[in-house]
């Protein structure tokens, strides 16, 4: 992994996209960006030396990166994705203001923090404008596992931990929430006592945390379900770790493939958290074939919506894991603009999500936006290309896919979005035959 001033998203570019082209080949997805950034928070929990392999090289991963060396974490660079965390002593709990509002999950580092140096200072974080991103829970299982917490000016948050550091509760989250339950699971690796939490997420990046603890000696029971028993210990050691592939990534390399009607093998796809995933895409008529740990998606299916019993449109929505993925609805709108047939978008999670489409509309597609959760897709229709501004990752790959699906050329801007979550997705679709090249805007 290479990190210098060249690296994509280093300066202010832009895609240019032929469309119109079947994408073929072999693709491996990426490591689990959702999964990266709580394991990397998780390695403040412990003086010694913990390597973590598969990490995704981009944006948002690198700048988790330079936070944690802010706070004096040594950051090792081993070879290919695979880097050593070492914090025998941390500096302080006070993130650089700049980089924590860049990211989402700088919000993940305010359990390790406190567990380490007893407080911990830092402005709301950044990410995706997608919506109302509540912090409340996140507060909330704090203070209930011992955390003092102030907000001290708009946007601020101090936290501290008394001397005794955190104690076991039982705690009932008011929404399920990945990143709050993550921050609960690491204060309570390291409370006294048992901790319960109840209406805890379950998605497979949370799963991907739990093991990591794990192997760092801590004792949770319910990995995977909504109910997770945490036996505090004294200290955790350091180990080794692989992030999952990220299945996000899979979604989209499906419907990249379902788009540009291209023969598209995903390797080692990780199969077990893809059953939702795939049957949601079946009901638009996308075909995957899983073949050993490798999914294919063969090429020039005929997609149509499956319509439910008695003909009526069907729905498309999204909801907590196991449910289908809010990340991959963004997709899926595409997907459905190239589908015969009419089907209903239910964007439950967020409200802001669904306003990208206008761009969509935009290249020919027939939607109608019906309110800030629900849009109806009518297909097929053909896109052409033109100039797109991208809002956040999830509709930046969406857009991207478009583009590469549409007749003529798409000029795509804001491409920095895109690479927060996609590592080098050009040079990765150029391998896959895509006609796409980043230039300076």
């Amino acid at each position: 992994m290479v990190h210098a001033p060249c690296l994509p998203g280093a300066g202010v570019e832009k895609f240019m996209v032929q469309g119109g082209v079947p994408l073929c080949g072999e693709i491996t997805p990426a490591g689990n960006k959702n999964e990266a950034l709580p394991v990397l928070a998780a390695a403040l929990l412990t003086d010694q030396p913990v390597t973590v392999h598969n990490v995704p090289d981009i944006r948002d991963i690198r700048d988790m990166m330079a936070l944690l060396r802010g706070l004096g974490a040594e950051v090792t660079p081993l070879g290919g994705h695979s880097f050593r965390f070492h914090a025998p002593r941390l500096t302080g709990g006070k993130l650089d203001t700049e980089l924590a509002g860049r990211i989402r999950g700088s919000i993940l580092l305010a359990a390790p923090l406190l567990a380490r140096t007893g407080e911990a200072q830092l402005n709301a974080p950044g990410g995706d404008r997608i919506g109302m991103r509540r912090l409340d829970t996140h507060l909330l299982v704090l203070e209930q596992l011992g955390a003092q917490v102030e907000t001290p000016a708009r946007r601020a948050l101090r936290f501290c931990l008394p001397e005794g550091g955190f104690r076991g509760g039982h705690l009932f989250l008011d929404e399920a929430s990945v990143t709050a339950t993550e921050n609960a699971v690491m204060a309570a690796v390291c409370a006294a006592g048992t901790t319960i939490i109840e209406n805890a997420a379950s998605e497979p990046h949370v799963q991907g945390l739990c093991a990591m603890l794990q192997a760092m000696g801590a004792q949770l029971e319910g990995v995977g379900t909504n109910r997770l028993t945490v036996t505090g210990v004294e200290r955790l050691g350091g180990c080794e770790h692989a992030i999952m592939a990220d299945h996000t990534e899979v979604g989209s390399f499906i419907g990249l493939a379902a788009v540009t009607r291209g023969d598209l093998l995903i390797r080692d796809a990780g199969l077990e958290h893809l059953r939702m995933i795939r049957l949601v895409f079946s009901r638009l008529g996308v075909r995957t074939v899983a073949e050993g740990s490798h999914l294919r998606v063969p090429a020039e299916q005929a997609l149509a919506v499956q319509m439910d019993h008695e003909d009526a449109v069907p729905k498309i929505d999204d909801g907590p894991w196991p449910a289908f993925p809010s990340d991959l609805t963004s997709i899926m709108t595409v997907v459905a603009t190239q589908c015969r047939g009419t089907v209903l978008i239910f964007e439950k999670m967020f409200e802001n999500r669904l306003f990208w489409v206008d761009r969509l509309i935009g290249m020919g597609a027939r939607i109608i936006l019906a309110d800030l959760h629900r849009a109806v897709v009518v297909g097929p229709s053909r896109l052409s290309g033109g100039l797109i501004n991208t809002p956040d990752i999830r509709a930046g790959m969406a857009l991207l896919i478009a583009a590469l699906g549409a007749e003529g050329e798409s000029e795509i801007h804001n491409i920095q979005q895109i690479d927060r979550g996609y590592e080098a997705i050009d040079t990765r679709l150029r391998a896959l035959g895509a006609q796409i090249r980043r230039e300076p805007l």
